[in-house]
């Protein structure tokens, strides 16, 4: 009897599930998303991957080993400003620390408009109001001891106005509370006995780091999630269970790995961009497995454009997140993401007479002007069907047809106003898309120490396969690899059906060199400790687990922190001189040659430990044999396509990606479909399917 690996990643407009079995065969199904209830949704997807598989809903529930989901809805109640009342009780005195912010309010450099009109920029709608900020007397000092003690008189007063305003959960942040946990666990406690069903998000349980506004941030919106996300997941898990279900329902978390039902209870913030990173997740799955340790992921959606970064098979990391404007600690794998997606929307600035492209987009409804639901702004979509890389009778597998005329119709207006012809005109909202996504790249990788001709490119989503010829030539990467053909399109979900169980602990402990080795290691053993006491907890055996320590360094008087890994998991006398060596190295790496300055004294910051549980792998099957020879099943009837390199419309061979074999070579200019994306060959080009059934996409020297 087999038995499954299943992921389910839900996206703004489908839910995507990748179905493992233990002979390396793989199912990819999609359902629409539900927005009303995303459990329907996902419910729906599972309830298709099994009637593929020719199995009752409940046996194939009965067979699966884990099932891992990646989900939107925290995210999607930040946006939508969904998320429940939430009051918020700090140290009498920095009550409006979340309201001052830092002086950049939020703002990067990817908003470029914001940045360049800072001071028509405004801050965020608030997370809680002033009205529900409650300051209560303690204190702690920077070396961790109580200066003044806990009023818990004030605590109870706090509470019960908050309960009285109505607030559905309570964020409790204190100063230093990182080095003294017990102010904020006893009110946590003294909230338990008032309102024991109040959700509660400790600052020490969620971000337990210096910095008291990314903080008190992390733990406000932690709190903001905690009763939408425990509706939802419940509601999901019980109706898993009642179905068949017989494990509990493991989450994918931001940090690259899985976390236990209750765990994303407790810790809702985990789950923000889970999507996303599930796809870099997938990725260095399949990195191992191929031997490429570099990989730039790019995921092309109708939305967005994510990027992440593989380097040595371990993925980059950030420590500061940001979202909605709003900055918070939290370690996470870094994703960049820019508005730049299938249903980005070009417009025509009338005063300069140039074409713009994205941020904004036409989503799921209306949609592209091509899918015929109202839509009104030519898209990238609407680009791609025009051109002919899209063959709008055969989208998604013919599950929608596409009206070509409409999108025709709509860039040929732009093009009046451009002065240019409609194909040019379309070729060049494709172009200035491809463009944008490069540049991205190109930041994301230069910022972090990269050269993106050291990778090679991952494309999928959607969209991604689309584009992937142009912005990979334009980075210069080795080659763009589409992963597993029709598995590409619903490749975070195929990641999160790969992820380990993923726990993350730090503890701040800034000193400075020469450090004191003892108390370094007495923090390492606590967050082992803490480690050993969750794995525990999950019955986790010790023969699975695995423990990576590090720790973040910095010249003493400077900011910028880099993380270096800590052999060992300890700290020794011994040790030190190539610890020192590594930061020097990474810290040039990023800032560049002679950037650092040796004769400075360092300081240890922040102690990290990823406790991690593997669990049963995917095994993907290898063909054993390649050949050229290339099905004349898979060859489809030829149709126009206009190339921009070559600056006219020519007929195009078509190929059916799902009868391609491995070992098969395409040049192009051609066109590859598969039943959930499109790969597009532009000339000097050349496709070929590796023994994994992976589509790679070569540049000629």
């Amino acid at each position: 009897m087999k038995h499954y690996l299943v992921g389910v990643d839900i996206g703004g407009t489908f839910t995507d599930c990748v179905v493992l079995d233990q002979d390396g065969g793989i199912t990819a199904t999609k359902a629409p998303s539900t927005p009303g209830n995303f459990a329907d949704g996902m419910i729906d997807a599972l309830t298709v991957a099994a009637e593929r598989l020719g199995l009752p809903f409940g046996e194939f529930l009965g067979r699966i080993r884990v099932l891992t989901h990646g989900t939107t809805v925290g995210t999607n109640a930040l946006i939508q400003r969904k998320g429940a009342k939430v009051g918020l009780i700090t140290t009498r005195g920095i009550e409006d620390a979340i309201h001052i912010m830092r002086g950049s309010r939020g703002i990067h450099s990817r908003d470029l408009d914001k940045l360049v009109h800072f001071p028509e920029s405004q801050k965020p709608v608030p997370i809680v109001p002033k009205r529900l900020i409650e300051g209560v007397s303690e204190r702690v000092d920077c070396f961790g001891e109580v200066v003044v003690p806990l009023n818990e008189d004030e605590v109870r007063a706090a509470v019960a106005r908050l309960l009285a305003a109505g607030v559905e959960a309570i964020g409790v942040c204190f100063l230093w509370s990182f080095k003294h946990k017990a102010h904020e666990h006893r009110v946590r406690e003294i909230i338990g006995e008032m309102a024991p069903q109040l959700f509660v998000s400790c600052s020490v349980d969620i971000a337990p780091k210096w910095g008291e506004y990314e903080r008190t941030t992390a733990t406000a919106l932690n709190a903001y999630l905690g009763p939408v996300m425990a509706r939802y997941l419940e509601n999901l898990a019980a109706r898993l269970q009642a179905a068949g279900y017989r494990h509990p329902l493991s989450i994918a978390q931001c940090g690259g790995g899985s976390i236990p039902l209750d765990r994303a209870l407790e810790a809702p913030l985990l789950t923000l961009d889970s999507g996303p990173v599930s796809g870099v997740t997938g990725s260095v799955f399949l990195g191992r497995l191929m031997g490429t340790p570099n990989i730039i992921t790019t995921d092309m959606g109708g939305t967005s454009f994510d990027v992440g970064i593989i380097f040595e098979h371990q993925p980059a990391y950030s420590f500061v997140a940001d979202v909605a404007q709003y900055e918070y600690f939290l370690p996470k794998v870094d994703i960049q993401a820019i508005g730049a997606g299938g249903g980005s929307m070009a417009r025509v600035d009338a005063a300069t007479r140039t074409l713009q492209v994205g941020p904004q987009s036409a989503g799921a409804a209306p949609g592209p002007v091509c899918y015929g639901r109202g839509g009104t702004v030519p898209t990238v979509t609407d680009a791609d069907v025009v051109l002919g890389y899209i063959d709008p009778d055969n989208f998604l597998g013919g599950r929608i047809r596409l009206d070509r005329a409409a999108a025709t119709a709509a860039i040929a207006a732009q093009a009046k106003q451009l002065g240019l012809s409609v194909m040019e005109t379309a070729a060049g909202i494709a172009r200035i898309a491809e463009f944008k996504m490069a540049d991205i790249i190109r930041k994301t990788t230069v910022q972090k120490g990269f050269d993106p001709r050291d990778f090679v490119l991952y494309a999928f989503g959607g969209a991604g396969p689309v584009h992937a010829s142009v912005f990979g030539a334009e980075l210069g990467v080795k080659k763009v690899v589409i992963p597993l053909r029709h598995i590409a399109s619903t490749w975070c979900a195929l990641g999160a059906a790969s992820a380990d169980i993923l726990h993350v602990y730090e503890q701040v402990d800034i000193q400075v060199s020469p450090f004191d080795v003892a108390r370094a290691n007495r923090s390492l053993a606590a967050l082992e400790a803490q480690a050993r006491a969750r794995m525990d907890k999950d019955g986790i055996a010790r023969s699975r687990r695995r423990y990576a320590f590090s720790v973040d360094m910095r010249h003493k008087g400077q900011i910028n922190e880099v993380e270096v890994p800590l052999p060992g998991g300890r700290l020794t006398a011994a040790l030190l001189a190539s610890l020192r060596e590594r930061f020097y190295v990474r810290y040039e790496q990023l800032y560049g040659h002679g950037s650092s300055y040796r004769n400075a004294r360092l300081e240890l910051v922040t102690l990290r430990l990823r406790a991690s549980a593997e669990t049963p792998r995917p095994k993907l099957a290898k063909a054993r044999t390649l050949t050229a020879t290339i099905p004349a099943a898979a060859k489809r009837p030829a149709r126009p396509v206009y190339w921009a390199e070559l600056k006219k419309t020519r007929p195009t061979p078509i190929y059916d990606g799902a009868l391609l074999r491995p070992g098969n070579r395409i040049a192009g200019p051609a066109v590859v479909e598969t039943t959930d994306t499109t790969v597009v060959i532009h000339p000097r080009r050349t496709l070929r399917v590796d023994a994994y059934g992976n589509f790679e996409i070569l540049f000629a020297a």
